[in-house]
C-alpha cells in the first residue's frame, strides 16, 4: 500500500457491515461501525442502500466460507445507489477469512476492493481512504499480532445500549487440533484488568443492564500478563461495579478452576448459566482432539459447578464425525449429554479446516454415517430441551427485554438468568417501546423446545 491517508472523513456516506460467527466477530463488527461512524459516516439498512459494504468473517467451519463467497458474489452487479458520493460501492473482506486468505480471496473475487486480517480492524477507515483516492485499488493488507493499534480503543456502535459484550482477551493458545482460531487470531493477551474494568463501570453509568465477558478462552485471563489465570479478579471487580447482569463467554474445561466455580455461588449478579463445550465424549477422541481432559474429569467439573449453583443451566459444543470416530466413541458422547442434561447444545458435523493438524488425519468418517449420528444427537437434545423448558411452567422468571418479538410485534422477547428465550405479552397498561432494556418478570405459561411463553407479572 502505498499511501495511507490519515482522519478520513466520509461526511454523506453510508456502510453496512455483515457479521459471520462467534461473539468476538459481533463485537469486532461493533468496533468497525463506532469507527465509520467517528469519521462521519452513516449505517445503512441495506446493502443496497451502502457505499461501504464489510463482511466480517469466519472460517471456523467450511460453511462460513461458502456463505461468505456466495454473499459477496452475489453484490457484484447490485445497483450503486444513486446519491452515492463515490459512484461506486467498496467492499471489504475482514476477520478470521481475511486473515488466513490474504490476497487470494482478492484473486478470487476481483469486485473486492480490500481484505484485512483480524489485528487491522483499527485500519478500516484509512484503507476505505486509500481506496477512494486511487480509485477502488484492490489491495491485502494482513498483518501480525504485533502491527497496529488495539481494536479495544477503537469507539463502539452497540446496537443497544442495555447490553454490552466486554472482551478480555483476545487470541487463544489452546492448538485444539481441529481449530483454525489459533492461526488467524492470533497467541492470546490478556487486556489490563483497569481497562477492562474502566470500560464496565463506563457501561454502568451509561444504564446497562448486561455485561458478557468475552475471550476465545476467558478461564485461562491473566496467565500471559501474571504468570497464572486471574480470570476470578476480574469477575470479582466487574461485579463490583454495580452490573445487573453478569456473563462470560466462552469456557475451556481444563482451565475453569474451583475459585471461578465459587464465584457462581458468591456473586449474586453472575448469571446461573455455563457455556462448557466438551467437543466429544470419548476420552480417545478428546485426545486425538488435544483437549487435555477427559470424560470423568468433564463429568466432575459438572457437578461441581451444580453443587455451587444448582439453578445453573448449562450449554456446550460437540463435534460428531471426528476423524476415527467409532459408534463406540459417538455413543460415549451420547450417554454424556443424556447426564448432562443441557439446556442447548451446538452440535456440528466435523469439517477440516486447512492447516489445523486433524486435517492431515486420516480414517475419516462415512458422510452417510456422520449424518445418522448427528440426527440422533439431535432428536435426543430436542428431547432433553423440550423437557427442561416444559418444567419451567407454572414458575416465574426474569428477563432482560430486547425488544419486538419476531413471532408475534404484540409480545416483547428476552432472555432469563439461564439464557432461555422468553416471550410475553405486553400488558395494556404498558408500551412495548417502554420495556425495551428493562428487567421484568414473566409468568411462564407454556413452553417449546427452544423458548417459553408467558405473561408479563
Amino acid at each position: 500500500m502505498s499511501r495511507v491517508l490519515n482522519n478520513p472523513h466520509f461526511d454523506g456516506a453510508t456502510f453496512f457491515i455483515r457479521t459471520y460467527g462467534c461473539q468476538m466477530n459481533q463485537h469486532d463488527a461493533e468496533r468497525l461501525g463506532g469507527s465509520l461512524k467517528a469519521c462521519g459516516a452513516t449505517e445503512a439498512s441495506s446493502m443496497e442502500n451502502a457505499d461501504f459494504v464489510v463482511f466480517v468473517t469466519c472460517c471456523v467451519r467450511e460453511r462460513a466460507d461458502e456463505r461468505l463467497y456466495g454473499q459477496v458474489g452475489s453484490i457484484k452487479n447490485l445497483p450503486v445507489r444513486s446519491d452515492s458520493p463515490y459512484g461506486k460501492r467498496y467492499i471489504a473482506v475482514g476477520g478470521c477469512i481475511g486473515q488466513r486468505d490474504g490476497q487470494s480471496l482478492i484473486d478470487r473475487l476481483n469486485h473486492v476492493d480490500i481484505v484485512f486480517g483480524t489485528h487491522n480492524l483499527p485500519m478500516l477507515p484509512q484503507l476505505f481512504a486509500h481506496a477512494i483516492e486511487y480509485g477502488g485499488h484492490q489491495m491485502s493488507v494482513v498483518a501480525s499480532e504485533k502491527e497496529g493499534a488495539s481494536p479495544f480503543d477503537l469507539p463502539l456502535d452497540r446496537p443497544h445500549p442495555w447490553s454490552a459484550w466486554l472482551p478480555i482477551t483476545s487470541g487463544c493458545n489452546n492448538f485444539c487440533s481441529y481449530c483454525i482460531v489459533p492461526y488467524v487470531r492470533g497467541r492470546e493477551i490478556s487486556r489490563p484488568i483497569e481497562d477492562i474494568i474502566s470500560e464496565a463501570q463506563t457501561f454502568v453509568n451509561e444504564g446497562t443492564k448486561e455485561i458478557t465477558l468475552l475471550g476465545q478462552n476467558v478461564n485461562s485471563y491473566g496467565r500471559d500478563l501474571y504468570g497464572s489465570p486471574r480470570f476470578a479478579d476480574v469477575l470479582d471487580s466487574v461485579h463490583a461495579t454495580g452490573i445487573k447482569r453478569l456473563r462470560f463467554a466462552t469456557s475451556h474445561p481444563k482451565d475453569l478452576t474451583d475459585d471461578v466455580i465459587a464465584r457462581f455461588g458468591t456473586l449474586e449478579h453472575l448469571m446461573p448459566a455455563l457455556h462448557l463445550p466438551v467437543q466429544s465424549g470419548s476420552d480417545r477422541i478428546l485426545e486425538a482432539m488435544n483437549r487435555h481432559y477427559t470424560n470423568k474429569q468433564y463429568r466432575s467439573i459438572i457437578e461441581k459447578v451444580r453443587k455451587t449453583c444448582p439453578s445453573i443451566a448449562f450449554s456446550t459444543d460437540i463435534i460428531v464425525g471426528f476423524p476415527g470416530e467409532t459408534e463406540s466413541d459417538f455413543q460415549q458422547t451420547y450417554d454424556l449429554v443424556k447426564q448432562v442434561g443441557y439446556q442447548q447444545v451446538y452440535t456440528f458435523i466435523y469439517s477440516p479446516r486447512k492447516g489445523t493438524v486433524a486435517a492431515q488425519m486420516e480414517n475419516t468418517v462415512p458422510q452417510d454415517v456422520i449424518r445418522d449420528r448427528f440426527d440422533r444427537l439431535v432428536e435426543l437434545v430436542n428431547d432433553n430441551v423440550h423437557a427442561i423448558n416444559h418444567s419451567w411452567i407454572g414458575r416465574t422468571v426474569e428477563i432482560l427485554v430486547e425488544g419486538p418479538s419476531k413471532k408475534d410485534p404484540r409480545m416483547i422477547v428476552g432472555h432469563s438468568p439461564q439464557n432461555q428465550t422468553v416471550h410475553a405479552k405486553v400488558p395494556a397498561t404498558a408500551s412495548l417501546r417502554s420495556l425495551e432494556g428493562q428487567i421484568v418478570s414473566v409468568h411462564v405459561s407454556a413452553a417449546k423446545t427452544w423458548y417459553l411463553i408467558g405473561e408479563i407479572v
